[in-house]
């Protein structure tokens, strides 16, 4: 991949990488400590757990994708972006417009998502 694209998806990653890490403090002050003087009765504090453990596990997801737009920041210096980490064959440009993160062809993807690719760590 030439400089030029490779600078494109770097873009489009660090983009990304904000709108997430914004969202993700947006979650932390809306679960926020409502009632942590005490003030709530039992079924509000119920209901302001469960938002914050509705909030918490939203980011999971969050915290995953982060993860691999980091990795292919890490790929992007390594010259190595768009390439698929199975099969060392490219990504085709529509797959990495679309999730510009995306580590698999979207062949070895489909084994990935059937568990019949095997992997060090994800």
């Amino acid at each position: 991949m030439d400089k030029k694209t490779r600078a494109k998806y770097e873009k489009l990653l660090v983009q990304k990488k904000k709108e997430l890490e914004k969202a993700y403090l947006e979650k932390i002050q809306k679960s926020g400590d409502a009632g942590a003087d005490g003030t709530l009765d039992s079924v509000d504090e119920a209901s302001v757990n469960y938002n914050k453990e509705y909030w918490y596990s939203l980011s999971d997801s969050d915290r995953k994708i982060l993860r691999l737009i980091n990795d292919a920041l890490q790929r992007t210096k390594e010259q190595s972006f768009g390439e698929c980490l199975h099969c060392g064959e490219k990504i085709e440009e529509k797959r990495l417009e679309a999730v510009p993160w995306a580590r698999y062809c979207v062949h070895c993807q489909d084994l990935h998502d059937k568990g019949l690719l095997q992997e060090e760590e994800e």
